[in-house]
């Protein structure tokens, strides 16, 4: 049985620094997180993005980037364009200006369909599964454009080892899964398709405590098998625990980005969250 994308070849290497460099600023003016420790090419570069829902500005100028085997959170109150960003880098939604590099490649503007055969794979804010469909339809549909016989049948098997409950709803359609076995379909669907970039959005949303914390030890999970996440989640705290790098939005502009343990030091977290730099705009 071979286990979904645990290639460690692009994951990162060398002991981290005890130094934590602090974060730079972009030519407008907004942070950048420093790069990690031996880190090579970053695989997703997202620069000076901005985005608009017809006259309403939704993100000011985005910059951030993701590197090989890492966990990046980004983190915010709602409407300070976490799901934006992350729709933009997938093609949901077309920048007006800016550019987005997917291994070392300027994907700025290009269709969902390819960049999902290209190895981004997003997990969408409200599961978005499609619920006439059954389990099994489900995933044969995440593995579209990267389809492998052979691979997918040992793929399979894997997913059900980490969502047992999946093999037996197997021949059920996905509407009638409960929203925490939604959410475990969704993210089955994200992982069949061998991503290099997998993309969470709000993945406990709704969930209950017991399986917000089964969520979690998933992505723990991943993120030790060496899968590259970037996570956007409400639940903050949680995120940054296990969050390599962190970026923190705030009206469509990034007002921290860097280590998630130093963000405390120089954010007023408090205040955003409740209220001392409004959200704004849409996500």
């Amino acid at each position: 049985m071979s286990e979904i994308h645990e290639d460690t070849s692009m994951a990162q290497t060398g002991e981290p620094s005890s130094v934590q460099p602090a974060p730079t600023a972009s030519t407008n003016g907004q942070p950048v997180a420093p790069p990690p420790p031996d880190s090579g090419q970053p695989i997703l570069r997202v620069s000076d993005l901005h985005v608009s829902y017809g006259s309403v500005q939704a993100l000011h100028g985005i910059s951030l980037e993701v590197y090989p085997g890492e966990l990046v959170s980004i983190c915010g109150v709602n409407g300070a364009g976490k799901s934006t960003t992350l729709r933009a880098i997938a093609g949901v939604l077309k920048p007006q200006s800016g550019t987005i590099h997917f291994k070392e490649k300027n994907v700025t503007g290009k269709k969902p369909e390819q960049m999902h055969k290209w190895g981004m794979a997003l997990v969408p804010e409200g599961r978005e599964i499609f619920p006439s469909l059954t389990v099994a339809e489900n995933l044969r549909i995440g593995a579209f454009g990267r389809y492998n016989a052979k691979r997918y049948a040992a793929d399979l098997e894997d997913i059900f080892a980490l969502f047992p409950i999946l093999k037996e709803r197997l021949s059920q359609a996905g509407g009638q899964l409960s929203g925490g076995e939604q959410q475990m379909l969704a993210i089955a669907r994200g992982l069949v398709s061998h991503p290099d970039l997998l993309m969470m959005d709000e993945p406990s949303l709704g969930l209950s405590p017991s399986l917000v914390d089964q969520i979690f030890e998933l992505i723990a999970t991943l993120k030790a098998r060496g899968i590259t996440i970037l996570l956007v989640e409400q639940n903050a705290e949680r995120a940054l625990q296990i969050a390599d790098r962190a970026y923190l939005l705030s009206t469509g502009t990034v007002k921290y980005a860097g280590p998630p343990q130093n963000m405390a030091e120089i954010v007023d977290i408090t205040a955003v969250y409740l209220g001392g730099l409004k959200g704004g705009g849409l996500r």
